[in-house]
C-alpha cells in the first residue's frame, strides 16, 4: 500500500461527509436502478452505490490510483413503519453521522439523541476489517436497523 490506514480513514470520513450525509449531488448511476454518489480527492476516489429507499442495500468502494482498495457492504430496513418514515430515518442518520464524522471517525461505539429518535452504532474491528450494526430507537422500540461489514481489498 502506498498510503497509511490513517490516510485511508481520513479520506473515507471526508467522502462520507460530502456524499450521503452532506446531501451530495447524485452522479450517473453505474447500474440500472442504482443511486450513486461519488467523491474525488486524488489519488483517492469514492463511490457509494445503493438500491432502494426505506429498505435498501448498497456498497461503498474506495479507489486509490484507480484501483479498488477498500469496500463496505450494507443493508438497512425500517422495522416499525408506523413509528418512523424513510425520510425521518434519513434525517436521524444524517444528523447523527455528521456529529460522528466531526470526530474524525466512522467506526467505534457511538450514540446520539435527536428529536426524531436515538441513533446507536456498534461495531468491532477497524478500517482494515470490520463488522457492525446501526439502529434507531423511538418510543422505546428499535424502529430501524442496518448491518454493515467491510475492509481492505488486497490482490
Amino acid at each position: 500500500m502506498d498510503f497509511t490506514l490513517d490516510q485511508l480513514q481520513d479520506f473515507i470520513v471526508r467522502a462520507k461527509s460530502a456524499s450521503y450525509v452532506g446531501s451530495g449531488a447524485p452522479s450517473l448511476a453505474h447500474r440500472p436502478g442504482a443511486h450513486d454518489l461519488e467523491f474525488h480527492a486524488p489519488p483517492f476516489a469514492y463511490l457509494d452505490s445503493y438500491f432502494g429507499g426505506s429498505d435498501f442495500i448498497g456498497e461503498e468502494v474506495v479507489y486509490y490510483q484507480e484501483r479498488p482498495v477498500w469496500a463496505m457492504n450494507y443493508y438497512g430496513r425500517i422495522l416499525e413503519p408506523t413509528l418512523i418514515t424513510g425520510a425521518e430515518t434519513g434525517q436521524v442518520i444524517k444528523i447523527s453521522l455528521t456529529v460522528l464524522y466531526q470526530q474524525g471517525r466512522f467506526l467505534g461505539g457511538f450514540e446520539h439523541a435527536t428529536p426524531l429518535g436515538i441513533y446507536t452504532d456498534t461495531n468491532r474491528g477497524d478500517v482494515a476489517s470490520f463488522i457492525g450494526r446501526e439502529w434507531i430507537t423511538r418510543e422505546g422500540l428499535r424502529v430501524y436497523e442496518l448491518d454493515y461489514h467491510g475492509g481492505l481489498i488486497k490482490n
